[in-house]
């Protein structure tokens, strides 16, 4: 009963683990997927505005055209209907026109508006003498429309007409339809009027906190829930969109929409389960030796009092049995071999149980390349459909540091479990903290930390380890992110300094240090017990390491939070590693 009752315990810690392992990585997923999400709207945005903005220049500059003097004369018309229609050939414009302040239509390219046009608010805006726009549905012809109308002045001054360019809509969106992600644009009136998806068209927003309500019926399947800084919808509008996404919107006042995006969470979801199957898998794993070894142990035990028994049993007829005793002998000395082969399998089972506690650390180190990766790839794919070749090679170029940066994740990991170390040698100081910066980057944005680092113009060199003096920056960056939850006012300031030595000041505004001469002990934490961060080994190993390149680190209070500093050694030609 007792066992079933250890064997239970583990399995429930196990479990909350996992899923502690979950929750983190899916944070973490969701903030990478909030970054491609704004990348993805705003192209979208800007590709839709820079396609508006071309019917918008052309209603300017034709407005004064010389082809379109003198319309009130009948004989001009024909020359101004046929250099209107070649412009709306050129650039694609359902209908150019051009209206006399009446708003009757004098010249048309393709005729779609009807003879008057003196209903439209971007022509009653002309007559006002500025810029006017519209958008909407031509009924003749069922399409959806942007219309522009600049005013045209007379030698006097005053208004003589407008020229009004209808865009058809479906043309502009045609480009991007069916991308990737979902990718609407509503009006004023919470009506999506422009969209990647069509089954959206027309859906308008509801007042309730609904989401989007199709023109015929009301969605019955949604849900919308906060997840920190992020916006999850659970949908359930049809094949063709995501059943979780995350939801961002931006204003585009220039065309008087909202752009909005939605963008699916499966991948993010499916990342950190596999972090947590992993965690679980080697937990249980662990687990399972442990167990084997206990019971081993056990069995030794039994061996043992029973070899006593039958020694004490001899012992009486010692002479009679001298030959039983010499046997027995043996066997008690092959049980205490058997028994220092488990002590050494004990060992052995120990050194797993820290690859265990490091592997949640590996995994989130592992994820942020892998996320970075994904970003840059699909950024560099858009880059190459845009024709920017250059922006495409530079992302092309962060994958490639990304996936070296994981190889010395990796090659670290291989030198502890082989008990090796990585060769200390001249490492780049600015770089190596322009790294921990870029790692921890993404985690201070979501906790509101503002953090400053004023890096030299050049590189300074120094004596160590380039991966390890990443984690140890990367340790005190996240320590003192930790120590500012829950204030208003967070920020860390990174700061290089040339002396006898090189030193690095790593200063927050947090509530400084409970006990300076504590700080770097094994397990020593502020944290609250059970925090998936509270483990009090961060600053331990970040003494640990600086140590073992030469230097030096220490922690003090400064009044307004506390302040780390690290010294190390210049890198010298004459060192060997």
């Amino acid at each position: 009963m007792h066992r079933a009752w250890i064997i239970s315990g583990f399995l429930l810690a196990v479990g909350l683990l996992s899923a502690a392992v979950w929750s983190y990585g899916y944070r973490q997923a969701l903030a990478q997927l909030r970054q491609q999400a704004e990348a993805d709207l705003d192209l979208a945005s800007d590709r839709l505005s820079t396609q508006l903005q071309v019917y918008q220049e052309l209603a300017v500059l034709m407005a004064e055209h010389p082809g379109l003097l003198g319309l009130d004369d009948p004989t001009r018309r024909p020359a101004a209907k046929a250099l209107l229609l070649e412009v709306a050939d050129k650039t694609a414009a359902l209908d150019v026109i051009f209206a006399d302040t009446n708003g009757k239509v004098l010249a048309t390219a393709q005729g779609v508006a009807g003879v008057n046009v003196a209903d439209s608010t971007a022509f009653a805006r002309a007559m006002q003498g500025a810029l006017g726009s519209e958008h909407g549905i031509l009924e003749s012809l069922g399409r959806r429309t942007f219309s522009y109308a600049a005013p045209a002045f007379g030698t006097d001054g005053q208004v003589r007409g407008a020229l009004m360019v209808i865009a058809d809509v479906e043309d502009v969106e045609e480009t991007w339809r069916g991308s990737t992600q979902a990718v609407l644009f509503t009006d004023r009136t919470g009506r999506v009027f422009i969209s990647n998806r069509s089954e959206l068209l027309f859906w308008t927003r509801a007042g309730d906190g609904m989401g989007l309500v199709p023109p015929t019926a009301r969605p019955t399947d949604f849900e919308t829930q906060r997840l920190g800084p992020h916006e999850i919808w659970r949908l359930g509008w049809g094949p063709y969109l995501p059943a979780r996404a995350l939801h961002l919107s931006r204003d585009l006042p220039v065309i008087g929409m909202t752009g909005e995006v939605l963008m699916d969470v499966a991948p993010a979801r499916r990342l950190a389960g596999l972090q947590a199957a992993a965690v679980a898998a080697i937990c249980l794993a662990f687990g399972a030796m442990l167990y084997l070894a206990t019971e081993r142990r056990r069995t030794l035990a039994d061996a043992n009092a029973v070899l006593e028994s039958r020694v004490a049993q001899r012992t009486r007829a010692l002479t009679a049995a001298n030959t039983a005793l010499r046997r027995e002998v043996a066997e008690r000395q092959e049980a205490e071999a058997a028994l220092k082969r488990a002590q050494a399998e004990l060992v052995q089972a120990g050194k797993l149980s820290a690859l265990g506690q490091m592997s949640a650390g590996i995994s989130h180190e592992l994820n942020q390349p892998l996320m970075a990766i994904q970003q840059f790839a699909d950024n560099g794919a858009a880059f190459v459909k845009r024709g920017r070749g250059d922006k495409a090679g530079e992302n092309l170029g962060r994958i490639s540091e990304m996936a070296a940066r994981m190889a010395r994740i990796i090659k670290n990991l291989r030198a502890f479990a082989r008990n090796e170390s990585e060769p200390m040698g001249k490492v780049d100081l600015v770089q190596v903290i322009n790294t921990a910066v870029e790692l921890t980057e993404a985690r201070l944005r979501a906790d509101g930390v503002l953090l400053h680092w004023q890096a030299p113009t050049g590189p300074v060199f120094a004596w160590g380890g380039e991966v390890r003096l990443v984690q140890v920056f990367v340790n005190l960056i996240n320590n003192a992110a930790d120590a500012m939850q829950g204030q208003t006012d967070k920020r860390i300031e990174l700061e290089l300094a040339a002396g006898p030595r090189l030193q690095v000041t790593v200063r927050d505004t947090g509530p400084g240090i409970a006990d300076p001469d504590r700080i770097f002990e094994p397990f020593y934490s502020t944290k609250a017990v059970g925090s998936s961060e509270g483990m009090g080994l961060g600053l331990s190993i970040s003494y640990g390491l600086v140590q073992s390149f030469g230097g030096d680190i220490r922690g003090a209070n400064t009044g307004g939070g506390a302040v780390f500093t690290v010294e190390l050694d210049y890198f010298k030609e004459d060192k060997v590693a």
